[in-house]
């Protein structure tokens, strides 16, 4: 095996245990939720979680092992500065079974200058989602600038995310290396040696998932690798990751969600 072969096949088994394999889409039903399941549990291994709305989060988790953890989406997509729909959807997630919750970070009000309305906001869900993992999706895509990008970073943290994340995969623009550096570089000045970092949106090769694991890596060490600091939210990747682990060679083309 070349060196670009083993590195390609490294990548892939890396990005496989880090993936939260998601279906968000407005046509989801029961059947479609049952085969995201089984597609989760691959020859190669099983992805680290699932990623769905939380009316399947019931059938999720009985379809699922232990191993693969179920997360459910909050205040999903659009991101209103609105606790109470918020604190709704965590009490569904949690009363369903699931185990992570990644909820939309008021980016909006954010935008005009509520940064006080928000920190309340992320601190009251933050509450009511112990022990669940939480994860702050800032949609980095909109707030686009880098200023903006970081305190949406530092609000996450402070209030206690387990992961920032980049986006809800719904919008123009998802996850870019420039939103992820600043991101990354936001939780290594936290010191958090908890706080993880989540890519998604528009990610559907393992070379793209690379260029993350190498952001990752520079920012957070070696100890950043792994499924309890590191996650990619996609649903196309795992078809790139099969054909890497299967044969050695991607079959990705173009992006999206």
């Amino acid at each position: 095996m070349s060196a670009d072969l083993n590195n390609a096949v490294q990548t892939a088994r890396l990005a496989l245990a880090c993936l939260d394999l998601t279906s968000l889409n407005d046509g989801d039903d029961t059947a479609s939720i049952e085969r995201l399941c089984a597609k989760a549990q691959t020859p190669f291994g099983n992805v680290a979680a699932v990623c769905v709305w939380p009316r399947f989060v019931a059938r999720a988790r009985a379809l699922l092992p232990d191993t693969i953890r179920v997360a459910a989406v909050a205040d999903f997509p659009d991101g209103e500065l609105n606790a109470a729909r918020a604190l709704a959807d965590v009490q569904a997630i949690a009363q369903a079974g699931g185990q992570e919750v990644d909820v939309v970070l008021p980016y909006r009000a954010l935008m005009a200058g509520q940064v006080q309305e928000v920190a309340e906001f992320l601190a009251e869900v933050r509450h009511a989602s112990r022990p669940l993992t939480l994860k702050v999706i800032i949609e980095s895509g909109v707030l686009a600038d880098a200023g903006l990008i970081r305190r949406a970073s530092q609000l996450s943290l402070s209030a206690g995310a387990d992961f920032i994340k980049t986006s809800t995969g719904k919008t123009p623009v998802s996850a870019t290396p420039e939103a992820a550096a600043a991101m990354l570089d936001e939780i290594r000045r936290s010191g958090l040696t908890h706080a993880g970092f989540k890519a998604s949106g528009g990610i559907r090769s393992v070379a793209q998932a690379a260029a993350y694991i190498e952001q990752a890596r520079a920012a957070l060490g070696e100890g950043g690798l792994s499924a309890q600091r590191l996650r990619f939210g996609a649903s196309g990747l795992l078809d790139d990751i099969l054909a890497v682990l299967g044969g050695g060679a991607s079959t990705a083309q173009g992006t999206g969600y």
